[in-house]
């Protein structure tokens, strides 16, 4: 992988600078920063909470703590999938990322990282996860992995992020698939609370992504972007709001019978009873055409998944 080049500085003069004898030469871009922008280009808040699915699902497909080894190359693997596929993501997005206020201060649109090194930094990141999951997991682990960011890149980013407004919904079984890969690791296989807790993740997606996309709905607009926010009507948004917090709830409580205990159970019955809450108070805020505050649902819907997956692997220990 080739450095990353310095933009160079201008000279009001127009003439090339001399330097003196003895003098330091200009030291090149700090290290830090450098190593800070290709951090960044992984999205590693994403990365962060893709694992807090990861390690449950693990943990309930082995029936208890599964070897640390297997733990370690799980999340190592799929900590460079995921910061593979989203590399890729700011890659293809460089045009719109410039646009948009709440991306233009990404590496690329700030050229702090030139899109031919983001490119090969992506590329080998996915070469090494899915090669890391093949040889100690398993292949079943490994294609899943491939498939993952294939699907994000390619199938969302490139094609469906951009035409149409079902994107959010279709782009959602990315986001849920570390279940599935972590499941798959432990048992080589995929059973039906494996697809539940994928169920969970994917139905959650709505309700987690479109207030964010409500809050920079002129943004999406500006780059063109048919999230739902910018062409459907704020009632619209809402009731899908509320229909995919309610389909999470269920879905959420239909992994119980499934050979776990009140130890997941209950603690998921509360936060999903004031996870739908909140989507309520959200769609009736913007009914009555007051202000509607939309990140608060969406970090509640953070703090929902957690606590839900917390539980399942409680259970799994219990």
């Amino acid at each position: 992988m080739s450095m990353i080049t310095e933009r160079p500085v201008s000279n009001p003069a127009g003439q090339t600078p001399v330097r003196t004898a003895g003098e330091t030469p200009a030291r090149p871009r700090d290290l830090r920063a450098v190593v800070a922008a290709y951090v960044t280009l992984t999205k590693p808040r994403i990365v962060e909470l893709l694992l807090v699915t990861t390690v449950p699902a693990m943990m309930l497909a082995h029936g208890g703590l599964p070897s640390l080894w297997l733990v370690a190359v799980v999340l190592v693997g799929g900590s460079l999938a995921a910061g593979a596929a989203s590399v890729l993501n700011c890659y293809i997005d460089r045009d719109i990322d410039q646009l948009m206020r709440r991306t233009k201060r990404r590496p690329l649109p700030a050229h702090t990282v030139t899109p031919r090194n983001a490119l090969i930094f992506g590329l080998v990141l996915a070469v090494v996860s899915v090669a890391l999951m093949a040889v100690f997991t398993n292949l079943l682990a490994a294609g899943l992995t491939l498939a993952a960011i294939v699907y994000y890149d390619v199938v969302y980013t490139l094609w469906l992020k951009r035409t149409t407004t079902a994107n959010t919904f279709w782009g959602g079984a990315c986001g849920a698939a570390p279940v599935l890969i972590g499941w798959a690791a432990v048992t080589g296989s995929l059973s039906p609370v494996a697809w539940a807790l994928f169920g969970v993740v994917f139905f959650w997606q709505m309700p987690h992504f479109y207030p964010l996309a409500m809050k920079y709905k002129d943004d999406y607009a500006r780059a063109g972007i048919p999230m739902l926010p910018v062409v459907a009507s704020v009632r619209r948004v809402n009731a899908e709001i509320v229909l995919f917090a309610w389909l999470t709830l269920l879905t959420s409580l239909a992994v119980w019978p499934l050979g776990l205990s009140a130890v997941y159970g209950v603690p998921t019955l509360v936060v999903g009873v004031i996870f739908v809450a909140e989507a309520h108070k959200l769609a009736g805020r913007a009914s009555r055409g007051e202000p509607v505050k939309p990140m608060r649902l969406f970090h509640w819907s953070t703090t929902y998944l957690t606590i839900v997956f917390a539980a399942a692997a409680l259970d799994a220990l219990l």
